[in-house]
């Protein structure tokens, strides 16, 4: 298996070209772990410490990062797949939080990766009993549109036979009338790893798999972590100046090895979600309010109909998180305020997934709790970063490094570059316009073969950008990785290649869960994720 280091800082390939992105073994990259020391070690391969990995290189640290299983491999993949302002938060009166949360989302989804996020209209219904009124949702979605200086469009209201003719499975009887806004979509997967690649691409080094075992201490300072590699139980450790704990719901794990005293910091809360297949065409998502603080969605996303989130309290371990019997009878019962039964039978499910937001410790309902980063530093001067959300993941790298140059003694001030002087908007690999890299695509193929499928190019173009056309060369190169891995799926068998050695994939569940779609359709066979094993086992 390969691992990825970097390339030259900036470096994108032309389009259509084949990018040039360098790859070593686990060997070699654990040897580069064990004998170097690093600027900054971020323990934890979340889209937080992804993202902060990826500031600290930019700023000229020498940084490493690591996670016990694969990156975005727990709640950072589970999540409702939105960049959005925060609907919710205007009736908290936090309209500098929205305005802010819109600035990040428009970057991400026009200037950083285009490619990987897409406009998403959404359709708020407002029925007769329901928690808020017509005029009560019209100012609001009117207000939040204003909030994003009117980018998506003015929020307004809609007759509800126009909302119908949009989305044909959505409930009428009592319907009132449709507030409209509009929000950004993603592959929460996709854009972590692009994003990964971004921080090696920029001088990281990385490696997932790989647990953390043990803290290493000089003079009472946490300087490191042991490590071992659970692809082959190799086991290493890592020498850092300072280190970063961005290990999400088991962030306080990591601070009882530092300290064993440690006080909780966080809490969590559950959030399950289903996938099912759709029974008609979705133009518009729902975006259904349950109670007053509470809202309950349903998003074509990749193909599917995506439905949830719930919102309770978890104190379990958090390796133990999985969607309950409880969880699909609520989603489906809360889906049903808006959308009729026929799109809603449990026949349709393709698969389900739960997640944990991280919140700061407290009392009151997980639901009303805000979604804040908190930074704090522990007894042996490791740092934990916790809570936050997708949307505003590059601000929360920024954060985090201006936390690093503000530090006691300022430890890493004079060896990097002030957060102010980074690229403000700096994009992800692959930067591309879509359509653009689907028509190329469709015009050649990269294969002298039979021209790519439709939507197979469709779906290179808005999981890869331009890097699409390294998986045509590689399918042009070998006929049989042009075939389709399923023929309900639009991925290829290209795709599993370029996920063994261009995107760390060490895991069947790697790749069919995370780098592509098939998991979530439900076409994860027994006999597809044989051949993936295979496949990964060639290496």
């Amino acid at each position: 298996m390969t691992t990825l280091q970097s390339a030259p800082s900036g470096a994108r390939p032309a389009s259509g070209s084949v990018s040039s992105f360098k790859a070593a073994s686990r060997a070699e990259t654990r040897e580069q772990l064990s004998t170097a020391t690093y600027d900054l070690l971020v323990i934890g391969g979340g889209i937080l410490g992804i993202s902060t990995a990826w500031h600290a290189a930019q700023s000229g640290l020498r940084v490493a990062l690591v996670d016990a299983g694969d990156f975005a491999g727990a709640t950072s993949s589970a999540s409702s797949k939105l960049l959005h302002g925060g609907l919710r938060y205007l009736q908290t009166g936090a309209v500098k939080l929205v305005a802010e949360n819109h600035f990040e989302r428009r970057a991400v989804s026009r200037q950083v990766a285009p490619h990987l996020a897409n406009p998403l209209t959404f359709y708020l219904p407002v029925y007769k009993g329901g928690p808020h009124g017509a005029a009560k949702l019209g100012a609001g979605v009117f207000a939040y549109s204003a909030l994003s200086a009117f980018g998506d469009g003015v929020g307004h209201l809609l007759s509800p036979a126009k909302a119908a003719a949009d989305v044909p499975e959505l409930r009428t009887d009592g319907l009132k009338a449709v507030a409209v806004y509009g929000d950004d979509q993603m592959n929460d997967a996709r854009m972590a790893l692009m994003t990964v690649r971004a921080a090696v691409e920029a001088g990281a080094t990385v490696l997932n798999h790989a647990e953390v075992t043990g803290l290493r201490f000089t003079r009472g300072r946490v300087t490191g972590a042991e490590l071992k590699d659970r692809t082959d139980s190799t086991e290493f450790g890592v020498d850092a100046r300072l280190v970063l704990n961005a290990t999400g719901p088991w962030v306080d794990h990591l601070r009882r090895m530092e300290d064993a005293g440690a006080a909780p910091s966080i809490r969590l809360s559950k959030g399950a979600h289903l996938v099912l297949k759709r029974t008609s065409p979705w133009r518009a998502a729902l975006a259904t309010p349950i109670d007053k603080y509470r809202i309950t969605f349903a998003l074509p996303w990749e193909d599917m109909l995506l439905l949830g989130t719930t919102d309770e309290e978890f104190e379990g371990d958090p390796a133990d998180v999985s969607v309950t019997d409880g969880d699909v009878t609520q989603i489906l019962d809360e889906a049903a305020f808006s959308i009729r039964d026929q799109q809603l039978s449990r026949d349709l499910i393709t698969y389900s997934f739960a997640g944990l937001r991280v919140l700061p410790g407290g009392p009151g309902d997980t639901s009303k709790a805000k979604r804040e980063t908190v930074v704090t530093e522990g007894r042996g001067g490791m740092l934990s970063v916790a809570g936050g959300k997708w949307t505003t993941f590059r601000h929360i790298g920024r954060t985090v490094m201006n936390k690093l140059a503000a530090l006691p003694g300022r430890p890493l001030a004079e060896d990097m570059e002030p957060v102010s002087r980074l690229p403000r908007k700096l994009p992800l690999p692959g930067i591309a316009n879509p359509d653009a890299v689907a028509h190329r695509l469709l015009v050649d193929g990269g294969t002298p073969g039979p021209r790519m499928a439709a939507d197979t190019a469709r779906h290179l173009a808005t999981h890869y950008g331009s890097l699409s056309f390294d998986i045509a060369r590689l399918a042009s190169e070998d006929p049989a990785l042009a075939e389709r891995i399923h023929p309900d799926a639009p991925e290829i068998w290209a795709q599993v290649a370029y996920a063994r050695d261009r995107e760390w994939a060490e895991t069947a569940d790697d790749v069919l869960r995370r780098r592509t779609t098939l998991t979530i359709r439900g076409l994860a066979t027994d006999e597809i994720r044989g051949r993936v094993e295979g496949m990964l086992a060639g290496k």
